[in-house]
């Protein structure tokens, strides 16, 4: 089975930005996806808050990621993944064409906008039809649009298009919105939202770009049409975690929920983009969140690799265990080190406080000397001074 130090499922916007720091923190990078690299950044017509840029094509945006990622040699490998597994400590990937073993993984499989699924949506993305209003919201100054959708997202996103457009129309199946009441109050009270109730839409027409929706009333069954030139969709989102999904805590949607490091519940792996659970998805959250996962992953890694050479691999070995957030321990660590020097005895020194999960793997209490026989404590002494460390090594 093929072996990689980091894998990182989707190359999106986080995922391209982790395999750029990745791959600057001197980690084995593979990355892979099953569509265009750029995720959905690419069906973006055009983007107006990628900082630095005041206007870029998603497509330009998705190819510049790529570039800086091939130009640091990360490998983008075109993969349907399937599952992703851990078996033991062991983590794999495994994929459509092969399994490969990861020291870690970094989940960044994004997320899918629930679509209408009427005529004429699918042509139009990204040329009037959209479901970000605050990436797309800008290009509709001074005309006229609408807002499909019910819940707290549509009336608050509706409310933040009145910003830019001159009138919202805001289509709900249904008789009563469900948001909150006061986003309805609120909503409502503003003289540029037009509210169409029991009323669903069944086309969106144009030429080149989106001209009018046709709509029909759920009750009566009369149909009509608004002269709109975007239409903003919001009826759903949902993370893509099927390959993962309960493996790791997420809520009970579905988003994945990690720390401040973009670590998971599972030990080595890693979610950034919007796959996560957050508050807001956007390109640049993602970039964030692949640079934040990517460097808490080259961690984690390094921390692995070392330890595992100097503690799990050796035939036998005795070892110092410290916690270094104590200054007493840390004083008793500099003794330890002056002790093996005099000894002429190889004595790994480790800071327990830093390197917590192999102390608890290995359950050692600190300060402590313990002796390893193929990667297992067999047996561990309690230090108290400089001449308890030469005892434990004598």
């Amino acid at each position: 089975m093929e072996q990689r130090e980091l894998v990182i499922v989707g190359a999106g916007p986080a995922g391209m930005t982790a395999a750029i720091y990745g791959r600057r923190a001197g980690l084995d990078v593979l990355l892979l996806e099953r569509g265009l690299a750029g995720g959905q950044v690419n069906l973006t017509e055009e983007i107006e808050n990628w900082p630095g840029m005041p206007r870029i094509s998603g497509a330009d945006l998705g190819n510049t990621f790529r570039g800086h990622a091939l130009s640091l040699d990360a490998e983008i490998r075109a993969a349907e993944v399937e599952k992703i597994e851990r078996r033991g400590e062991a983590k794999v990937v495994v994929t459509d064409k092969e399994e490969i073993g990861a020291e870690a993984v970094i989940l960044a499989t994004g997320a899918a906008f629930h679509p209408l699924g009427c005529a004429g949506e699918e042509e139009h993305v990204g040329r009037g039809v959209s479901y970000c209003a605050v990436c797309d919201g800008p290009l509709y100054a001074d005309e006229e649009i609408a807002v499909v959708g019910g819940g707290n997202s549509a009336v608050e996103e509706a409310v933040s298009l009145t910003n830019f457009a001159s009138k919202v129309y805001l289509i709900h199946r249904r008789d009563e919105f469900r948001a909150g009441r006061a986003a309805v109050d609120r909503a409502l009270s503003n003289s540029k939202i037009v509210p169409v109730r029991n009323s669903v839409v069944e086309k969106i027409d144009g030429e080149e770009t989106v001209e009018k929706i046709f709509i029909k009333n759920v009750k009566t069954g009369e149909g009509s049409s608004l002269p709109v030139t975007g239409v903003f969709i919001f009826v759903g989102q949902t993370p893509n975690d099927s390959v993962f999904r309960g493996l790791v805590k997420a809520t009970e949607e579905g988003w994945v929920l990690t720390d401040e490091n973009m670590e998971t519940s599972v030990e080595g792996i890693f979610a950034a983009g919007d796959v996560r659970h957050k508050r807001l998805r956007q390109i640049v959250t993602a970039a964030s969140d692949g640079a934040a996962a990517a460097l808490g992953a080259a961690a984690y890694v390094n921390e692995q690799l070392h330890l595992r050479s100097v503690l799990l691999e050796p035939e036998s070995v005795t070892a110092f265990f410290y916690s270094g957030a104590d200054a007493a321990q840390a004083r008793l660590s500099d003794e330890a080190e002056k002790i093996a020097k005099e000894k002429n005895k190889y004595f790994p020194i480790i800071d327990g406080y830093k390197n917590a999960r192999m102390t608890g793997k290995l359950g050692v209490a600190l300060p402590s000397v313990a002796e390893l026989h193929r990667g297992a404590v067999v047996k561990a002494a309690p230090i108290a001074s400089a001449a308890d460390i030469v005892r434990a090594l004598d």
